[in-house]
């Protein structure tokens, strides 16, 4: 995020300066939050993040990390000079095996964990149109059709997320007491509904959002225009159910 800003005196043209982004939100007393992103959505990693010796030098950076363990420490556990320790955890050489068995050692790992970042996976689920499964989520209440638009498990974020198209209609019954653990985010597409969380109201008109805490009580406090239809976004941590 940028701002321009002008030297009336110098006459000199505007110079951009860079600003820290904030997200603006509505709280229940109808006050303007601002909040800091602490996260860059169009940051770019190592370029050479598959490159080995890159993969090889963080595992090795982490893993001293863990141990609390400075590079001088590494260092004289390995008989491994200063300089070459810094161009292996920066991914500048190819460490060769015996060095890596040095390492393994002084670390406590295995020689093959140094490759786990080179290795690893990285799922994507993509869903046509029309074609998500309907489930029944615990908790579903009657008439609330969950349309599931796809799911992975374990994954190296440690967090699970389920995404739902969610739509309601005549025959759908009113329940704002929904809990469960982690966080949601409900996004309107079609309908107006009256959205309870703990004790605020929200009515949300298609384009409007949401985000919350679900362990407080939440859900449709009253359907205002049917049929309603909307993206909810359930996150929470793999080793708790949602």
């Amino acid at each position: 995020m940028t701002k321009k800003t002008s030297d009336s005196k110098s006459g000199r043209s505007p110079v951009a300066v860079k600003t820290k982004p904030s997200l603006k939100s509505i709280g229940p007393n109808g006050r303007t939050i601002r909040t800091p992103l602490t996260q860059d959505p169009h940051a770019i990693r190592d370029t050479r993040e598959k490159v080995l010796e890159v993969a090889i030098g963080h595992e090795v950076r982490a893993f001293r990390k863990k141990l609390g363990i400075t590079v001088a420490d590494l260092a004289a556990a390995t008989d491994i000079s200063l300089g070459m320790l810094s161009k292996i955890e920066n991914g500048i050489t190819s460490p060769s095996l015996t060095t890596l068995q040095a390492l393994s050692r002084a670390l406590g790992v295995p020689v093959t964990a140094f490759f786990r970042r080179f290795e690893e996976e990285h799922s994507a689920v993509f869903v046509k149109a029309g074609e998500g499964v309907d489930v029944e989520r615990r908790g579903t209440r009657a008439g609330h059709q969950y349309n599931l638009l796809g799911h992975i498990g374990a994954n190296t974020s440690g967090v699970v997320v389920e995404p739902y198209l969610i739509t309601l209609t005549e025959n759908s019954d009113v329940f704002p007491t929904f809990q469960h653990a982690g966080m949601e985010f409900l996004y309107m597409l079609e309908g107006e509904v009256v959205y309870r969380h703990g004790n605020n109201l929200y009515p949300m008109k298609p384009g409007d959002s949401l985000f919350f805490d679900a362990d407080a009580p939440h859900g449709p406090e009253e359907l205002t225009q049917l049929p309603m239809r909307y993206l909810s976004i359930i996150c929470y941590p793999q080793n708790s159910a949602g």
